[in-house]
């Protein structure tokens, strides 16, 4: 049976995790931050892991050592994608943690669809680690939402930041690298801080919904990423920007207020507009220059 990866920029998917524990651990970047966020480092040497890996092992905490994966080993993810297309969110999260945790993550820029991960996350894994990727760029109100998000569910999403500081990095560019190279930009303020992180992990959980765009159409609920080496799922994929915002008025999930002010989908404040009644809710992102994508979930030629 052949095997179908998708090349739009949903890529497979991000996670969105945390864990709730005391004391403290070192996250991906060396820091100390609370243990409750600590994930489970395998003792095995490289070496002596790969001899024994084997088409299952992609469905394990052992997946990164998968990388690059066998058609074999891709069939099996597409399988288990197959498996979960009519599931609900919660069940694709459930059977992410079965198979990953504790080498599952998630990065989430607090999005609605990100938020609502993160309700469901409590219910059955706070411990799952979640970072966000703080360009020094976001708005406000985005990492407000940080603290709202802890208080009620008590999982506190990790900021990971680009080794310069804006003003380092402007000064290094001779101004914003936004206004003349956004794709740098957010190649250096976002990727390569997703690489550093998601290297330490299996699989990672992301808020892509197919209706987003055409170029996430296609987007399976589980896939490979060739672009940063782990699986990545997609918990509401098959969900609408409608049903999103349906649960969180029934659950009363915090989110952006931005999202009242006509931000339909929002990124760093200097690339994102309210967008204007009729237009696409990714409209807004990159006005005036033909972007559409950071790069996170684009997918790269092999």
């Amino acid at each position: 049976m052949s095997v179908q990866t998708f090349a739009g920029d949903s890529g497979v998917v991000l996670a969105n995790a945390i864990c709730q524990h005391g004391g403290t651990r070192q996250s991906p970047t060396g820091d100390n931050v609370p243990a409750s966020r600590a994930h489970q480092e395998t003792n095995a040497s490289p070496s002596a892991a790969a001899a024994n890996i084997t088409a299952e092992t992609i469905l394990t905490p052992e997946a990164h050592l998968c990388n690059p994966p066998t058609p074999e080993q891709l069939e099996l993810l597409a399988e288990e994608s197959r498996k979960l297309e009519d599931a609900t969110p919660e069940e694709i999260i459930r059977w992410a943690v079965d198979h990953y945790f504790p080498k599952l993550t998630m990065a989430t820029a607090f999005g609605p669809e990100g938020c609502v991960i993160i309700s469901i996350l409590a219910k059955i894994e706070p411990r799952v680690y979640v970072f966000n990727l703080e360009t020094g760029y976001q708005f406000p109100e985005t990492l407000e939402l940080r603290d709202r998000l802890a208080e009620r569910y008590g999982i506190v999403v990790d900021f990971q930041r680009p080794e310069l500081s804006v003003e380092e990095y402007e000064r290094l560019h001779g101004g914003p690298l936004y206004r003349t190279n956004p794709d740098q930009c957010c190649r250096d303020r976002k990727i390569a801080v997703a690489r550093r992180v998601v290297k330490n992990y299996a699989a990672w959980m992301c808020g892509v919904r197919r209706d987003q765009s055409t170029t996430r159409a296609q987007t399976p609920i589980v896939g490979w990423d060739f672009k940063f080496g782990l699986v990545k799922i997609a918990p509401l994929a098959r969900w609408t920007s409608k049903q999103v915002w349906a649960r969180i008025m029934e659950e009363n999930i915090p989110y952006n207020p931005l999202h009242d002010l006509g931000y339909a989908s929002i990124g760093c404040w200097p690339c994102t507009r309210p967008i204007q009644l009729g237009e696409h809710e990714r409209a807004g992102r990159w006005p005036g220059m033909c972007k559409t994508e950071c790069g996170l979930h684009v997918i790269e030629e092999r």
